[in-house]
């Protein structure tokens, strides 16, 4: 049986093979994961919102909370482990508009599709492959990711279960 890791609202979390990563009620939030297949070693952050700008002190205490603090800190942290940063890939997924609200489509207002780009664009930046992901609609998700066989399964509200 495999050990399972719930990551809660701005976790990360770090585990070797073979163990599974699970993060729940993924709405506008981003459920990242980091992983080196060579190394054995893969790591999952529940980001929340996508920069930290104006954030108190208290709030920064948590750097999985922000995607500009919690992908340079999940390399970090995979690669404290064993990781090699050239080897690591990525899978996310989440990024939700879960209510239409007036004026939600304003930039401003989407924090799901501001989460997914800002976690994108800081994967570019860091020269981090992303090899899938599953982000906007508007549906809750919930995702488990495996060291075994190094998939990402997504679980959509009423719409099932895809692997990615």
């Amino acid at each position: 049986m495999v050990k399972a890791h719930h990551v809660g609202m701005a976790d990360i979390i770090v585990v070797t093979s073979p163990e599974m990563l699970i993060t729940l009620g993924l709405g506008s939030c981003i459920g990242l994961v980091l992983y080196d297949q060579t190394a054995k070693v893969a790591g999952m952050a529940h980001i929340m919102l996508p920069d930290s700008r104006g954030a108190s002190a208290k709030a920064l205490e948590k750097p999985g909370k922000f995607a500009d603090t919690a992908v340079p800190t999940l390399i970090e942290m995979v690669c404290a482990k064993g990781a090699v940063r050239s080897r690591l890939k990525a899978k996310f997924a989440g990024g939700s508009q879960m209510f239409a609200l007036p004026g939600a489509e304003t930039d401003f207002l989407a924090v799901g599709a501001r989460n997914a780009k800002e976690t994108a664009d800081l994967l570019k930046k860091a020269g981090i492959q992303v090899v899938n992901s599953d982000v906007g609609g508007n549906k809750g998700r919930t995702v488990e990711f495996s060291t075994v066989d190094w998939m990402l399964a997504v679980k959509i509200l009423g719409k099932g279960k895809i692997e990615i």
